[in-house]
């Protein structure tokens, strides 16, 4: 199995929040600046995917790869449509789909 490898919960909500997972949420909380509580376990897998390729550093994104596996966020980011697709700026977005073709398919 390799470091990227993580457990694939259902779409649409929250996966495993292991405890590394929790404190990386933590440690990001100024880029959740919108919200006037701390997010913690409340943020799902789409948010933080979105969060994380937008405004995270490229460190930032390598670090959530690990926790979740780069498999698992190509399937996260795929899955967002609509409105979600749109919240992702287009050159984040064509970026990451050309990464996640190439190295998470």
């Amino acid at each position: 199995m390799s470091k990227f490898a993580a457990p694939t919960p259902p779409l649409g909500g929250r996966g495993v929040r292991t405890p590394e997972l929790k404190k990386f949420i933590e440690d990001q909380q100024e880029l959740f600046w919108y919200s006037p509580v701390p997010k913690g376990e409340t943020v799902s897998d789409e948010l933080l995917v979105e969060t994380m390729l937008n405004y995270g550093t490229m460190e930032d994104v390598q670090e959530m790869f690990c926790m979740i596996g780069v498999a698992r966020v190509a399937v996260i980011f795929k899955s967002m449509t609509g409105r979600k697709k749109l919240n992702i700026y287009p050159e984040i977005y064509n970026y990451f789909s050309l990464y996640f073709d190439k190295y998470a398919s």
